[in-house]
């Protein structure tokens, strides 16, 4: 961990958090990372990826743990993020790199790549694979008290918040969304009361962990989480193919709680594959949405063999 190096860099008028870890000159791995994930959620797979020989570099979106919060957070989109990744790749003058995602960030790392896929070698996501602009898959479909629907109400999420201190509220996603069941609350009930208090942590994710998720979330707030991604999931994106040709891997946990969604399993049985050809899946049977950090040697095996494949061929 001390080997990663930390910098703010002026974004499109916001002072950004960029981790990195590499030498100069090798090839580059972007990481991308989900709620309530900050670019610390990618720290065992950084430093694998430094010691194979690439230069890994993983930001804190805008609004997240040290990134500048935008002065309107509640106008906040994806199209920031794909702007924001762009706008940094030109920063640290990167013509190409691998693209990996985690939970929303696998929108942002293929929504990047249909604009931009002239600057993208591969692309690699956790947790989630990708769907189409313009389509949804399985939330549509499932009670109004899935954390989803809840989070895309204004303001609800932060009254739920509110009740807890910031350290808890971060443990209660965590327990909620390391389970292999949907986040759902009963009528009457919010998400934040779907933990018991005794529950424990995950056995992976260490009190230390916890704390500095913590001190991140005490310093940003969640207005931009709750914007991007809850709040933003209808906004579309303008491109006219919507099929991803680079090559592409998608590591899922067996127990996963996104695989609940209705018509998941579906999908990525038998339709993923006509949106991106080139797609290799795999499972790994007792990780839960947070397989980077509950299996990191397994996925930085996979990510590795993936990324030295992309080169070879």
């Amino acid at each position: 961990m001390d080997k990663i190096q930390h910098k703010f860099i002026d974004i499109r008028g916001l002072k950004l958090h960029v981790a990195e870890i590499g030498n100069t000159g090798a090839p580059v791995v972007v990481f991308l990372h989900g709620f309530p994930e900050i670019w610390y959620s990618w720290r065992h797979q950084m430093i694998a990826a430094a010691d194979a020989g690439f230069r890994a570099i993983a930001l804190d979106y805008r609004g997240y743990g040290q990134s500048e919060v935008p002065a309107e957070p509640q106008k906040a989109t994806f199209n920031d993020l794909l702007e924001d990744l762009l706008a940094i790749l030109d920063f640290f003058s990167i013509s190409k790199a691998f693209i990996v995602g985690k939970d929303f960030g696998t929108r942002t790392a293929y929504f990047f790549t249909l604009l931009h896929p002239e600057r993208v070698s591969g692309i690699a996501t956790l947790g989630a694979p990708y769907v189409p602009p313009g389509a949804s898959l399985g939330s549509r479909h499932v009670s109004e008290g899935l954390y989803i629907s809840r989070w895309q109400t204004p303001e609800r999420a932060e009254e739920d918040f509110e009740r807890f201190d910031v350290k808890t509220v971060i443990r209660n996603i965590y327990i909620l969304f390391s389970g292999a069941e949907l986040p759902i609350a009963e009528e009457g009930k919010e998400v934040m009361d779907l933990v018991n208090k005794g529950t424990p942590l995950p056995n992976w994710f260490t009190e230390e962990d916890l704390e500095t998720y913590a001190e991140h979330y005490k310093k940003s707030g969640f207005l931009t989480p709750m914007q991007v991604p809850y709040r933003s999931l209808s906004e579309s994106i303008d491109v006219s193919n919507v099929v991803v040709e680079v090559p592409a891997l998608l590591i899922m946990g067996g127990k996963d709680y996104s695989l609940r969604f209705p018509g998941m399993e579906e999908y990525l049985n038998e339709k993923a594959k006509d949106y991106v050809p080139n797609l290799e899946t795999v499972f790994l049977d007792e990780g839960t949405h947070f397989v980077q950090e509950q299996f990191p040697d397994q996925v930085n095996r996979l990510l590795i063999a993936f990324f030295n494949k992309c080169q070879t061929t």
